[in-house]
């Protein structure tokens, strides 16, 4: 059987709530549907706030609620290697694009995307930080990452 493989950088600010869940969410889906598919998944922040840490307890509480155990990811921060090393580098909102942006290299074939846009049916551009919020911002990223792990999983199928 024919695998593909593709490399897969989710980020947002600090790395510890909303892309360790989307890496998260994608690998745990991608065993399930998508065998056929080899992807490398990893998640940064643009910023150095928690360089180290694990994700944030409430984001590993509501993941692993849904049987995805993200304990073990530690957060880091992007490097310009990183636009080098991934096929496809996807920021959580609009202002880590930017700053994804304004940080890549000239000479990267890295795309550069928000994630949600692999969710358009969601007519969402943006996962929102749920750091500040209650238990329910958390399972709102888990909805969020889990239809947009779906779309991503198919046009990597498609080869899109």
């Amino acid at each position: 059987m024919l695998k593909f493989r593709y490399k897969v950088l989710f980020v947002c600010l600090g790395n510890i709530c909303r892309s360790p869940t989307a890496e998260g969410v994608l690998r745990h889906l991608a065993a399930q549907e998508a065998p056929r598919l080899v992807l490398e998944i990893d998640s940064a922040g643009t910023a150095d706030y928690h360089i180290g840490a694990a994700p944030d307890p409430r984001s590993q509480r509501a993941a692993l609620g849904r049987g995805i155990d993200i304990s073990g990811l530690r957060a880091r921060q992007v490097t310009k290697d990183d636009f080098a090393r991934y096929d496809l580098i996807l920021a959580m909102d609009r202002s880590n694009l930017s700053e994804l942006e304004g940080i890549k290299p000239g000479n990267s074939h890295a795309a550069l995307k928000l994630f949600l846009d692999y969710a358009p049916e969601l007519n969402l551009r943006e996962v929102p930080d749920p750091y500040y919020g209650d238990a329910s911002a958390f399972e709102e990223v888990l909805d969020l990452t889990l239809a947009a792990s779906r779309g991503l999983l198919s046009a990597l199928e498609e080869g899109r």
